[in-house]
């Protein structure tokens, strides 16, 4: 068995190198012309022919025929203005503060890794480089389009960086075993009222004060309706409505977050949002619009995979350097792939809290230590190549 960790060494700097052009250059959602460029023209450079998969992502195959493993990074990033001033800081108005950025160069140098050794592999790994995960819409996008297919996947792995907190230690995995993430929805609700004058108010019919009795009746579900040691969560993010001061609202509007560890407790909020706001709203005369935005099941991670993709890991980087974790809080466009094929997502410490990395993701102020990145290129390479030893006659 080679030994990925000494080989990702070696390529330590081109791995970080990657990250750092990418991070200069961040693109949103689907619209990722440079990164995909960039990641094509990488691949290429390996000797891997990369093929593109719907609206702009990009698959590529390595090995030989036989069990198929995926391995998924995402390429988009989010529409904030850095605040790192880091010498290779973003050069537009959005940002890699998701560490988009490192899951790309860590599954680049993986790709590498993998081909240069392509003979020790007892079936194929496929490549999934995702845009739009920030979305919840680009693994989607990918799977209508067969990126599961030809060849047929048999299960799926995820790495997600891990900064920023007690326990994201430089090089420590933490996993969940199980539920893993909560899913996400985000829901409009457009409240139709009646215009009048503030000195008439009899003559209306006022939407902010429907949206306001909204409001206060979503808070119920949870406070009510969720048994007390359940985890749920339904939120007003934002609310708007109105013309001027002086007249009663004809209109208003209101977004919604709603996250549930469960698909049937995700199904029960929902609808629980949709009645209490079109109740509502006809109680006071008014009319309540419910959309629901997009949104996003909970990840599930495959116990079986799991254990096993955990203790492929435990070769790499020690027992002493795992961390099982409870399902945490956040919605991952993984998701949709762990739905069809098992999946497992696993988070890479990239520096923590004593280390000196205070900042989480989605922070435009978030730094991370690169030198985990080749741990994770090398953890990416390194159960790609067990799985499928293990795989072989099953």
């Amino acid at each position: 068995m080679n030994d990925y960790t000494e080989m990702a060494k070696k390529i330590n700097e081109e791995i970080i190198e990657n990250r750092r052009v990418i991070h200069r250059f961040p693109e949103t959602g689907f619209e990722l012309e440079r990164t995909v460029e960039f990641v094509e023209n990488k691949l290429k450079e390996y000797g891997i022919e990369p093929v593109r998969v719907g609206k702009s992502g990009i698959s590529a195959t390595i090995g030989k025929e036989g069990r198929t493993l995926l391995l998924r990074a995402d390429m988009d990033a989010l529409p904030m203005k850095e605040e790192t001033g880091l010498p290779f800081e973003s050069e537009n108005d959005f940002c890699h503060s998701c560490g988009h950025d490192a899951h790309t160069a860590m599954l680049l140098g993986a790709a590498k890794l993998l081909k240069e050794n392509e003979e020790n592999l007892n079936g194929t790994v496929k490549l999934m480089f995702q845009p739009a995960e920030e979305l919840l819409a680009g693994a989607v996008d990918m799977i209508e389009a067969g990126v599961l297919e030809n060849p047929k996947v048999d299960a799926a792995l995820a790495m997600h960086i891990y900064v920023g907190n007690e326990i994201s230690k430089t090089g420590t995995i933490s996993y969940a075993r199980g539920p893993a993430l909560f899913s996400g929805d985000a829901i409009k609700i457009h409240v139709k009222g009646k215009n009048a004058h503030g000195s008439t108010p009899d003559k209306g019919i006022d939407a902010i004060s429907i949206a306001a009795h909204i409001v206060i009746a979503l808070q119920q579900i949870i406070a009510r309706e969720v048994p007390t040691n359940d985890q749920a969560v339904v939120i007003v993010g934002k609310i708007s409505g109105g013309d001027t001061v002086n007249t009663l609202a004809g209109n208003a509007d209101l977004e919604v977050s709603v996250r549930a560890t469960t698909e049937e407790k995700r199904e029960y909020l929902k609808n629980r949002v949709r009645e209490v706001s079109e109740n509502v709203a006809r109680t006071y005369k008014g009319e309540a619009v419910v959309e629901f935005w997009y949104g996003m099941g909970p990840l599930y991670n495959d116990l079986e995979l799991t254990d096993e993709i955990v203790g492929y890991c435990e070769e790499v980087i020690g027992e002493e350097n795992l961390n099982k974790i409870p399902i945490a809080v956040g919605t991952e466009d993984f998701t949709s792939v762990a739905a069809k094929v098992p999946g497992v997502m696993i988070n890479l410490g990239v520096g923590s809290i004593e280390e000196g990395y205070a900042l989480s993701i989605h922070n435009p102020g978030m730094v991370l230590n690169e030198e985990a990145l080749h741990i994770g290129a090398a953890l990416y390479a390194h159960t790609a190549t067990r799985y499928l030893m293990d795989k072989e006659n099953d």
